[in-house]
């Protein structure tokens, strides 16, 4: 297909494609799949090799937000039954990372559930990084504590934390649809906030709440003009007890369709396969290891994932390798800015696209829902259980 020639060659140049190109990778037929996972291959393998880093989630506080994100199962009146508990002491928060990092996890992403935090919690998170890197040598530690106040990042990165995520999850003109409480914009200085403090941006998207293929397209340029250094790729996971719970509207074939166009977009940033994979992918998640570079291992943050042996062993049979403490993720010009160049042909990134397809929606997948595929979590960070790693 000359698309995907097209698209390979930008990937390799790190040039944005335009919007036209890629609404049309998600508009590919099935039949052209393999030659859409091929190609967008292609570019991850040139800036990633082979290698697969794994992450590991630690919830520090779950449940009782006040916040109505409709997709999350820890908003403000979900009546999911998932865990709930106040701040994990360092201690305990450490052992839990620990467990990741035995199981091969390069970096810890601690969480927090609420709108952003007080200083006194970022007094405890700091404590809280302190202890696992003093436990856990070389481990990369990422906070997610939602929306900053002024200082508190500047804080958090004098206190180790490598990285901060915070997701933009939908388009700038949907987000008013997920949430009323806080706005994109919001989301997007907060990214803003971390990066200028030091720290390595990581901020990703939702895939499967209704959004239409322009949605999609407009989240991820929207990613590439903020530049996070990792973008995860979350697909919903339709917790019953949350406005969003019959929102079954994933394929795997559409999964892979939306990280290859994630990958194209954003072909040098570590692209990371995270929370649905196991819901949304399911036998078709090695194919996924062509596009991404990162993978969460284990359990998420309120629901489970596949053993993390299993996710040992997928990657190896895929003729994948994880990702060493002593290798470093991004290439060498990410990681040098006096090296880095401009991202080429900025109108294109703005061209319109074919009208037809920005107000199409997407058709739901004829396959019936599979609603047992949601596990909620039930052991690790909050519960007397051995954690999954």
């Amino acid at each position: 297909m000359d698309l995907l020639n097209t698209l390979v060659d930008k990937g390799l140049r790190r040039e944005v494609p335009t919007r036209d190109e890629a609404l049309a990778v998600l508009a590919t037929s099935d039949d052209e799949l393999l030659d859409v996972v091929a190609a967008a291959g292609k570019v991850r393998r040139t800036w990633f090799g082979r290698r697969v880093k794994l992450n590991y989630l630690v919830n520090l506080k779950s449940g009782l937000c006040p916040e109505d994100c409709s997709y999350c199962s820890q908003r403000l009146g979900s009546k999911a039954e998932i865990l709930k508990y106040t701040w994990l002491k360092p201690d305990d928060a450490s052992k839990a990372a620990a467990a990741g990092v035995a199981g091969g996890a390069k970096r810890v992403c601690l969480v927090a559930s609420g709108r952003g935090p007080t200083d006194k919690d970022v007094d405890r998170v700091s404590e809280t990084i302190a202890t696992i890197k003093e436990q856990n040598e070389g481990v990369e530690v990422c906070a997610c504590l939602g929306l900053l106040n002024d200082g508190q990042a500047e804080r958090l990165r004098a206190a180790g934390a490598d990285a901060y995520n915070h997701n933009l999850n939908t388009s700038e003109a949907t987000y008013g649809d997920i949430c009323t409480t806080h706005d994109f914009s919001d989301r997007v200085e907060t990214v803003q906030q971390a990066q200028a403090a030091g720290m390595s941006a990581c901020s990703g998207l939702i895939a499967g709440m209704g959004e239409t293929d322009a949605d999609l397209v407009d989240v991820v340029f929207a990613l590439r003009e903020l530049d996070p250094d990792s973008v995860p790729v979350n697909f919903l996971i339709p917790f019953e007890g949350t406005p969003l719970a019959k929102e079954w509207n994933l394929t795997p074939q559409r999964c892979l369709r939306i990280l290859a166009m994630v990958r194209f977009v954003c072909p040098d940033v570590e692209v990371r396969l995270a929370g649905g994979r196991e819901v949304h992918l399911r036998s078709m998640q090695p194919l996924a290891l062509h596009l991404v570079n990162s993978i969460f291992l284990g359990d998420y943050l309120t629901s489970e994932g596949q053993a993390g042996k299993d996710d040992l062993a997928m990657i190896a049979d895929a003729g994948f390798e994880v990702e060493g403490t002593d290798t470093t993720t991004l290439p060498a010009h990410r990681r040098d800015t006096a090296d880095a160049t401009e991202p080429a042909d900025a109108a294109d990134a703005a061209a319109p696209a074919d009208a037809d397809a920005e107000s199409a929606t997407v058709p739901a997948p004829s396959e019936e829902t599979r609603r047992d595929l949601v596990s909620v979590r039930r052991r690790g960070a909050g519960t007397d259980l051995p954690p999954n790693a």
